[in-house]
């Protein structure tokens, strides 16, 4: 994952056509405060929300968030190899 800042990684997406609303960048301001997780896995988690959800699921994004705090996962490789353990992807 490269180092970038939460908002940077928003206004990627929205360049990339995803919007999110207001109530989702407050799930992400709340994860990232409740968690104390990096930028860098935070924007991993909204990355793999927007996959595996088609769109942002607030929920989703926080189990997800917290799981990857708890296994210690830090790199965009292990959250893959995370979720194809889980069955979410192939």
């Amino acid at each position: 994952m490269s180092l970038q800042k939460i908002e940077d990684y928003l206004f990627y997406l929205e360049d990339k056509g995803f919007h999110l609303k207001e109530d989702a960048r407050g799930f992400i301001s709340f994860g990232k405060h409740y968690t104390g997780a990096s930028d860098e896995m935070v924007n991993g988690a909204i990355e793999w929300t927007l996959k595996v959800q088609k769109e942002f699921d607030g929920s989703f994004f926080m189990l997800l968030l917290e799981s990857l705090i708890v296994q210690n996962i830090k790199t965009r490789k292990q959250i893959h190899s995370f979720l194809k353990k889980k069955g979410m992807i192939e």
